[in-house]
């Protein structure tokens, strides 16, 4: 009977032994399809879906804000003037003149009494504004936001991004783009700054030019001139502020665009408000 018993716990032992065998063998055959499912294992792959899961937000954030592209340059303090190359993809730059060249119109200032935009010889060029409709296009969504972040000024607070077109000989004579009309105040306020963002390439002329800003000399048109000018190259941007530190308009935020000796100089303006629009 004992040895009976003592048989009988050996196979039993044996039959356990045998089933954990065949029970590890096969769940090392699931890992292993997990692996070849994965490529790169399980543990590594689900880490990296996890990483992606969660950085998804801030990446697609970085890609909208082009970080790692834009690269901003102080050139004045005095007006406050800061350049952001690279702060429009080609891509973009090409979207804005294409929504924008079949809708150009002659370009009008605002006329001081009425607040409404009459033509004049001040500004030769032509342009659009952005419908209220295409604001809510992703590119223009995309551009917008950049536009808020970098400039620190909400979106709510923004006009409508005007696309400009100046071919030779054109140019917009020097300017504030503050109000001197009480009309246009009651819409968001006095302008405070302004992102002039360049969409063409292979210009010549067509400087931006700040006379208040330095007294160094630079080229305008073709013409040495004192004070400061940037030169518009495709994506990039110029931010100046046409309100100072102390909440008042500043007339050194005096500004020109320089005539076109040759070539298409196509821009983008976004003018921001102290207020939402």
């Amino acid at each position: 009977m004992a040895a009976f018993a003592m048989r009988f716990f050996f196979a039993l032992l044996a039959f356990v032994t045998v089933g954990m065998i065949i029970g590890a063998f096969i769940q090392l055959a699931f890992i292993r399809k997990l692996e070849e499912s994965y490529g790169d294992g399980p543990s590594l792959t689900r880490i990296q879906g996890l990483s992606r899961g969660i950085s998804h937000w801030e990446d697609k954030e970085a890609a909208m804000l082009r970080l790692g592209y834009v690269k901003p340059e102080i050139v004045s303090w005095s007006p406050r003037v800061v350049v952001f190359h690279n702060f429009l993809s080609a891509e973009e730059c090409d979207y804005l003149r294409a929504i924008a060249k079949p809708r150009l119109q002659v370009s009008t200032v605002v006329d001081a009494k009425t607040g409404k935009g009459v033509k004049s010889t001040l500004r030769t060029s032509s342009g659009m504004f952005v419908s209220v409709e295409e604001r809510m296009y992703p590119m223009i969504q995309a551009i917008e936001k950049r536009i808020s972040v970098y400039s620190q000024v909400p979106v709510e607070n923004g006009e409508r991004i005007q696309v400009l077109r100046y071919e030779k000989d054109q140019l917009y004579r020097p300017h504030h783009d503050y109000f001197s009309d009480t009309y246009n105040l009651k819409y968001g306020g006095q302008r405070v700054a302004t992102m002039l963002m360049y969409l063409s390439d292979n210009v010549e002329g067509g400087e931006t030019y700040f006379p208040q800003a330095g007294s160094g000399e630079c080229s305008c048109g073709g013409k040495m001139v004192t004070g400061l000018c940037v030169k518009p190259l495709k994506g990039d941007a110029v931010l100046f502020w046409s309100m100072g530190l102390d909440g008042q308009s500043d007339p050194k935020s005096l500004h020109a665009g320089c005539e076109v000796i040759s070539g298409e100089k196509w821009s983008a303006t976004k003018w921001m408000r102290q207020s939402a629009i």
